[in-house]
C-alpha cells in the first residue's frame, strides 16, 4: 500500500533506565534488546511494509541527532523535533499534517520507540489489514494486545461485536477505555474475556483523525493546518514552536480515544512487550538456575531473582536475592525489583542537585 505511513513517538527520556539511559544517550538509542538500538528495531520491524522513507519519528528536538545515529536508514528529514512536549495528542496532530503534506490521502499507524514486538510476520498482517481498512473507512483503529496475564501495568479496552473484513486478523467495536486497574480489576477484566490491554499503536487516515481533532479538540486541528503549509520548508521548527506555545498538554486518550465513536480494535495476538523499567529485561533474557538474569560481567553466590546489568565491569553479588544492579559509566544503580518503577523519582531527586548533572 503506496500511501501507508508509520509514526514512530520517541520523544521520551527513559529515565526508569538511568543510570544507563541519560539526556545524552536515552533509552531509544540503547541496545537493550536484540542487539540493536531500539529505534532501529522500531524501524526494522516495518521492513517489507512500510519503507524508511515512509517512516517519520516524532521525538524531542535534542533527540534527533541521536535518534538519526541510532538509525541511520532513516531520512533525516523524517525525524521531527518538537521544541517541548505537549504530550501524544499534539504529536499526532503534527504526524497528521506531515503525513496529509506528502499525501493527502496518506494513512499511518502511530506506533512507540520502547516497545519489543515479536511474531513480525503477524504484526505487519495487522498492520497491513488495518490499514486497508482505515483508507476505505471514516474510522479510528486502536490496535489492542490480547493479555496473557491480569497486568495492572496498562490500560485496558473493552469490545463487543466483530468488526466485519475478510483476512486473517479480528477487528472488534470499542466499547470504552479503562485506566490502569488494581489486582482484584485486573483479574475481572481477563476472566471477563471481552477486554485487551491498551498498546497505545492506532492506525488512521489524515483525514479521519483530523475530523476527529476538529470535532473534540479544535485547537489540535488548526495547528496541524497551520504546520502543513510549513512541512518540508526552511521554517518549519520556527513555525513549530510558535504553535506548540500555544498549545495545552492532552494525550490522544483523553483528547480523542474516550471521545469518538467510530473506534474499532485490532486483536493483537502477535507477542508484544512495553520496556518500561529494568524488570521488563526478564521478559527478553534467559535466567540462570537460581533466577538470576545476568547481562555482561557479572557473577554469582548463593544469590537468586536478581537482575544485572554490568557491561563494562565485574559485578559480583553474594547473598542477596530480587535486587536490580546496573552498573554504568559514573554510577550504580541497586534497588529492589519491586521498586525498579522509583528509578524515575530517584532521578528527579539527582536533577535537583547540580552536582550530579553530567550523569542525567
Amino acid at each position: 500500500m503506496d500511501n501507508f505511513y508509520a509514526v514512530i513517538m520517541a520523544g521520551g527520556k527513559g529515565e526508569r533506565f538511568w543510570p544507563l539511559s541519560t539526556s545524552e544517550s536515552p533509552k531509544q538509542v540503547l541496545s537493550l534488546v536484540g542487539g540493536k538500538p531500539l529505534m532501529q528495531l522500531a524501524v526494522d520491524r516495518l521492513k517489507g511494509i512500510i519503507p524508511p522513507e515512509r517512516v517519520i519519528v516524532v521525538t524531542s528536538a535534542d533527540l534527533v541527532d541521536s535518534l538519526c545515529k541510532a538509525a541511520p536508514s532513516l531520512p533525516k528529514e523524517n525525524v521531527i523535533g518538537e521544541p517541548f512536549g505537549r504530550d501524544t495528542a499534539a504529536a499526532v496532530a503534527l504526524a497528521s499534517a506531515i503525513v496529509k503534506a506528502r499525501d493527502p490521502k496518506g494513512v499511518f499507524c502511530i506506533l512507540t520507540a520502547d516497545h519489543i514486538i515479536y511474531d513480525l510476520d503477524l504484526f505487519k498482517a495487522t498492520l497491513s489489514e488495518g490499514a486497508e481498512i482505515a483508507a476505505n473507512n471514516d474510522l479510528l483503529m486502536t490496535i489492542g494486545i490480547v493479555p496473557t496475564e491480569p497486568s495492572t501495568a496498562f490500560g485496558y479496552i473493552e469490545f463487543s461485536d466483530k468488526f466485519d473484513h475478510e483476512g486473517e486478523i479480528e477487528f472488534v467495536r470499542t466499547k470504552r477505555f479503562v485506566e490502569k486497574p488494581d489486582a482484584d480489576k485486573a483479574a475481572e477484566y481477563m476472566n471477563a474475556g471481552n477486554f485487551c490491554w491498551n498498546s497505545g499503536m492506532f492506525i488512521w487516515s489524515a483525514d479521519a483523525i483530523q475530523r476527529a481533532l476538529g470535532k473534540h479538540q479544535p485547537q489540535l486541528l488548526e495547528m496541524a493546518n497551520t504546520m502543513e503549509a510549513f512541512v518540508d520548508k526552511s521554517d518549519f521548527d520556527e513555525k513549530l514552536e510558535e504553535e506548540y506555545n500555544k498549545l495545552d498538554r492532552i494525550s490522544i486518550d483523553y483528547a480523542i480515544m474516550e471521545k469518538a465513536d467510530n473506534i474499532i480494535m485490532a486483536k493483537g495476538t502477535f507477542r508484544w512487550f512495553d520496556v518500561g523499567s529494568w524488570t521488563a529485561l526478564e521478559d527478553h533474557f534467559d535466567a540462570d538456575d537460581h533466577g538470576n538474569v545476568l547481562i555482561g560481567a557479572a557473577e554469582q553466590l548463593d544469590s537468586s531473582g536478581n537482575i544485572v546489568y554490568s557491561e563494562k565491569r565485574l559485578t559480583a553479588l553474594i547473598g542477596v536475592k530480587d535486587l536490580v544492579v546496573v552498573q554504568a559509566e559514573g554510577a550504580t544503580l541497586i534497588c529492589p525489583k519491586d521498586k525498579a518503577q522509583d528509578v524515575k523519582k530517584m532521578v528527579q531527586l539527582l536533577q535537583e542537585k547540580d552536582k550530579y548533572k553530567e550523569l542525567m
